[in-house]
């Protein structure tokens, strides 16, 4: 018996059924990114906490006590570091999910499966660090006193899927250009630190006059980490309007992310 493996031809036609039958590989990559990740290191999954902490110390000293960045009332070590925690896992996930096609050159030329998985398990295997870092800001707000909202219990999880879904968007548009263009490896750290700086991690949206604050919004990790530090510490009331721009431009990102990766999906195993 005879099986030909064909691209279909329209970006909608996305096959859920055979995402679900190749569940093990999806499986298989994501615990093999964490075991790569953690095996044979010192301190381990100790560094996940480490670099977000260190981070923040630093932060909190030159942006909350020498240049006095306002912090919406919340102690500038909590506000930084819950701007931090979503603002790690977006950057993160999305350079492993930029270099997801590349960096498994030799299974994607070799055999089949829906080339998405990649992407997709080298996001979760930073949801892993995201939820071990969170530790630290559990510490922090026992520290200072404060008790999460009523409100964080099903907030973040909302806000922590439209992470995964933004990073998924723009990071399968960058995977799909890198096939191509091995530029983007050079060029994405530069993007992901510019990207720091227009994104209120260190600074709060409130800084900026109303009538340009959605503009910021177009950013989707702008209504994302505003929203969290509302849920989670208060201070100020989630601006609903700016998380509804980010959640639009989450959803355009996705949109077109999906559709040039579907355009060019059936050419990666021969330009790779």
């Amino acid at each position: 018996m005879e099986l030909i493996i064909k691209p279909k031809n329209k970006w909608w036609e996305f096959d859920w059924k055979e995402i679900w039958l190749f569940r093990d590989l999806f499986y298989f990559l994501t615990w093999r990114d964490v075991k790569v990740k953690y095996k044979q290191t010192i301190i381990g999954a100790v560094w996940v906490i480490f670099q977000p902490f260190i981070t923040m110390v630093i932060f909190s000293v030159f942006f909350g006590k020498l240049a006095k960045m306002p912090s919406d009332g919340v102690p500038y070590p909590i506000f930084v570091y819950t701007g931090l925690l979503f603002w790690t896992l977006f950057s993160s996930s999305l350079s492993a999910a930029s270099n997801s096609f590349t960096s498994n050159e030799g299974i994607l030329t070799k055999i089949y499966f829906p080339r998405i998985i990649l992407p997709v398990s080298s996001i979760v295997t930073n949801v892993v660090d995201f939820f071990i870092a969170g530790i630290i800001l559990s510490g922090l707000m026992v520290f200072y006193h404060y008790t999460p909202l009523f409100i964080s219990f099903w907030l973040i999880p909302l806000l922590l899927v439209m992470t995964i879904f933004s990073t998924l968007g723009i990071g399968l548009f960058l995977a799909s250009v890198n096939v191509k263009y091995r530029d983007v490896r050079f060029i994405l750290p530069f993007f992901i630190q510019s990207l720091l700086f227009i994104t209120p991690v260190i600074y709060p949206v409130s800084i900026v006059s109303p009538q340009y604050r959605w503009v910021l919004g177009l950013n989707p990790m702008t209504g994302i980490i505003e929203a969290a530090r509302a849920g989670i510490v208060g201070g100020h009331p989630v601006d609903w309007p700016l998380l509804l721009i980010s959640t639009v431009s989450m959803v355009v990102y996705c949109f077109i992310g999906f559709i040039y990766f579907k355009k060019v999906e059936r050419y990666f195993a021969d330009v790779i």
